[in-house]
């Protein structure tokens, strides 16, 4: 999962060595956060209009972990 996050947000930003993914562990309801940090430059990029490019992510995110039978949630900082 770390993985696609990071190959979709690397196709998003300018600075690659800038990103940043943390995940933390499962909570008591299976849900993993992750986290992304990206340069405060290519934080729109991420981010997009209305945050339409962030709840694309997000979407992608939540359908890959479907596949494998897990939860997660992305944070974007």
């Amino acid at each position: 999962m770390k993985d696609l996050l990071y190959a979709v947000a690397a196709g998003l930003v300018e600075n690659k060595s800038a990103i940043k993914i943390t995940e933390d562990a499962p909570d008591e309801e299976g849900v993993i956060n992750f986290r992304l940090s990206v340069a405060s430059d290519d934080m729109g990029r991420v981010i997009g209009k209305q945050g339409r490019i962030a709840k694309a992510l997000r979407t992608i995110m939540r359908a890959g972990a479907a596949k494998n039978g897990l939860k997660v949630t992305v944070t974007i900082e």
